[in-house]
């Protein structure tokens, strides 16, 4: 219960991050915060390197891990921030509940989760949540807004496998370690890409960015990855996901105080339905009955 409350907290903050990259769009490109933020992150984790538990990645999972580092913090956040400069912050932080959607089907498929009867009621209410925050009724509701930004919702894809390929591989090596290279990968990725014009633009970088730009690095980042790995590790990603749902709930409220976009009943209403989910959906699960376990360990 303690690590799903520190993910609902870690949530707010992702949530607070599509409100960030409008402010930082003003001054930096696509690839400046992707680069700036990711950057950051990996030198802080690589100093704190000789205390950090655990083994590093070796042979076949350094590959893996290097190539989730490329997928994830090179192309996947890059499509995030693009698609979040074509659309309102309170528009992609709806779109975000997507995400847990796909990453829970993948772990039913890929990681054999089962999907207990009260964690797909909470994937129900959080969908039903989304629905309600797009405002369906209303006159001037498009039914292409659902699937507005393919652009955004594609980067879920990298972040699901992020989870889905990542929790074997922690399971053999250092969580925080695995998390350490992949940022130092996709860094190195984006650097060489636009390393230069990222630099040039960080001098000029305003007080109030840079410190939008170090939350996003040391609390999204640094800390916010390595303790999802550190929470899948120990428990299922399909519970650990159900999390997400919080974040279109914040990430609407944040677009509204923070960059000044309109809101409408509908948004509450969805915020309802989507803290029923969570509520049903976090609570303890119906298990399975023993007597599959004896059968599977008979045969």
């Amino acid at each position: 219960p303690a690590s799903l409350i520190i993910l609902l907290v870690l949530n707010f903050f992702w949530a607070a991050s599509l409100s960030a990259y409008k402010v930082l769009g003003a001054n930096l490109s696509v690839g400046g915060i992707v680069t700036l933020r990711f950057g950051i992150a990996g030198l802080s984790l690589l100093l704190l390197w000789p205390w950090v538990p655990g083994i590093a990645p070796r042979g076949r999972d350094l590959l893996v891990t290097c190539g989730m580092g490329l997928i994830v913090f090179t192309l996947g956040h890059r499509l995030q921030v693009y698609g979040n400069s074509l659309s309102l912050a309170s528009n992609t932080s709806v779109l975000t509940a997507i995400e847990p959607l796909l990453a829970g089907i993948a772990a039913a498929l890929f990681l054999r989760e089962h999907i207990g009867p009260r964690r797909m009621v909470g994937f129900a209410f959080g969908l039903l949540g989304v629905v309600l925050l797009n405002g369906v009724w209303r006159a001037d509701f498009h039914w292409v807004g659902l699937g507005a930004s393919p652009i955004f919702m594609s980067s879920f894809i990298c972040e699901a496998a992020f989870s889905i390929v990542g929790k074997p591989l922690i399971a053999r090596a250092g969580p925080v370690k695995v998390v350490a290279l992949s940022l130092l990968v996709g860094t190195a990725a984006n650097l060489l890409i636009d390393g230069r014009q990222t630099l040039a633009a960080a001098v000029a970088l305003p007080g109030p960015q840079w410190a939008l730009v170090l939350t996003l690095a040391w609390v999204c980042t640094a800390f916010g990855y390595a303790f999802w790995f550190l929470v899948i590790r120990e428990g299922e990603v399909s519970v650990a996901v159900l999390t997400i749902y919080a974040q279109p709930v914040f990430g609407v409220l944040l677009a509204r105080v923070w960059l000044g976009e309109q809101l409408h009943w509908g948004q509450f209403w969805g915020s309802y339905a989507i803290v029923i989910g969570l509520l049903i959906g976090l609570s303890r699960q119906i298990q399975r009955p023993p007597r599959s376990v004896v059968g599977k360990t008979s045969r």
